[in-house]
């Protein structure tokens, strides 16, 4: 029998590396080619991998899982390797009595005037361009956003060669952390990384704002200049405050949306938007267990604890006895209270909605405007997600309301953001390919 791990982030590597001490047998699936996920993102020019897999595991890399089938005794796991758009993609498929779903989240982009103009990328693209391929997205380039993450954003920038016009941090979590002294005691350990960031800005002259963000791109095909401003507690903008500056990128980041498709698809309960697991990270399903991001946002430190959490209660559903993880345990109770005060610290705040204009796309995908979305809700009565897209054909794109849903959510009054991840195929298939019905690798008990 085999423990499936859907995810090689901090998460994934750990489930994967906790089952296999274990003693089983374990598939690790993962979309990228080499395992790490963002946080461990690698560099694809060098030669050599930086994280080795244990005995045991099978690593399936450039693969992606786009259904999850319950059958008697555990799930069917559907697999595509290869690229999307390329030759030689095949199907598999693998029986488990034991599913860990580590599959991480998406950045959050909030839309603003301009926000679609080439030049204007998430925080993690423009990092996963700085890590994985040495590509500085600019020579001027203002990271705009909130949260912690805008921080090593900044440094991959620079060590890639951009120019880092400053940070731009929309509220000001100094004071929130101050305010919250059990909270600031959770994120102690954070704090030389914290001062190491520190000095890498001011190293490089970037300085770093809080209360202030990038409101508007300009440009005739690609960003020339974009607008700044300071905001109040809202994230409303303090009128006088704007700026134009000349930049030819923009990196924005407002924090993360969990990855709910396979959970969802798995029919994991929800709670708060993220998937609900016990103490051994053991979701609503029997035999699925989740770890990391898709179980709230925290950092890797808490991702990798409650992967090895999920590695462990994994394997031991396969019958084996490994010795109990404590200081994993330990870690994951830690972290979760350091990632509520982190929820805390940054949140976002109503104002983002009033610098729409009327041609603000807020479905890039199918180009549904500002307008269009509240004219469907107004005018056409669409209340639900389901109906305000078939109205609307916001979320019905390429990305299938993955970025656009939960701003839509936001947008909308009554939207459950969630709704965007129900969808029978997890990622892009062909019709070919869903014709095909390649056998089972292994059989459960």
């Amino acid at each position: 029998m085999t423990v499936v791990v859907v995810g090689a982030g901090p998460a994934g590597m750990a489930a994967a590396r906790a089952a296999a001490r274990a003693g089983v047998r374990v598939v690790l699936v993962d979309a990228a080619a080499r395992p790490g996920g963002q946080y461990h993102r690698q560099n694809s020019l060098s030669a050599e991998g930086e994280f080795g897999l244990p005995d045991g595991v099978e690593h399936w890399p450039d693969s992606s899982v786009w259904a999850v089938e319950p059958i008697d005794g555990g799930h069917r796991v559907h697999v595509r390797t290869g690229r999307a758009d390329g030759p030689g993609r095949r199907g598999r498929c693998v029986d488990t009595p034991a599913l860990v779903l580590a599959t991480g989240a998406y950045d959050r982009a909030l839309p603003f005037p301009g926000w679609t103009l080439p030049g204007v990328y998430t925080a993690g693209a423009a990092q996963a361009l700085a890590k994985g391929q040495g590509v500085a997205v600019g020579e001027r380039v203002l990271v705009a956003g909130t949260g912690p993450f805008l921080l090593p954003v900044a440094e991959s920038l620079l060590d890639a060669g951009a120019g880092v016009l400053g940070v731009l941090e929309a509220g000001r979590p100094f004071s929130r952390w101050l305010r919250d002294p059990r909270g600031t005691l959770t994120g102690r350990g954070k704090l030389a990384e914290l001062a190491r960031y520190a000095r890498v800005l001011a190293a490089n002259g970037v300085p770093y704002r809080t209360r202030t963000t990038v409101i508007a791109a300009h440009g005739a095909d690609r960003v020339e200049e974009v607008t700044t401003a300071r905001l109040d507690p809202d994230w409303n903008v303090l009128a006088g405050t704007e700026q134009r500056v000349r930049a030819d990128a923009v990196c924005a980041g407002f924090g993360f949306s969990p990855q709910l498709e396979l959970a969802v698809a798995a029919r994991c309960k929800l709670r708060d938007g993220f998937v609900l697991v016990d103490a051994a990270q053991a979701t609503s399903v029997p035999g699925v267990f989740a770890a990391g991001e898709i179980t709230g946002i925290g950092g890797a430190q808490l991702s990798a604890a409650e992967g090895e959490v999920a590695g462990t209660a994994a394997a031991m559903r396969l019958g084996v006895r490994p010795p109990m993880p404590h200081r994993a345990l330990r870690a994951v109770r830690h972290g979760r209270r350091f990632a509520a005060a982190l929820a805390r610290a940054h949140p976002l705040r109503p104002g983002w909605r009033g610098r729409l204009t009327d041609d603000t796309l807020v479905c890039r995908c199918e180009e549904v405007d500002h307008r269009e979305l509240r004219e469907a809700v107004g005018r056409r009565e669409a209340s639900g997600a389901r109906s305000l897209k078939l109205v609307s054909r916001a979320g019905l794109g390429p990305c299938q309301g993955r970025i656009c849903g939960p701003n839509i959510a936001d947008l909308v009054a009554g939207i459950d953001p969630t709704a965007f991840a129900r969808r029978p195929v997890a990622v892009p298939v062909r019709l070919a390919e869903l014709s095909e019905a390649p056998a089972p690798q292994e059989e459960t008990e």
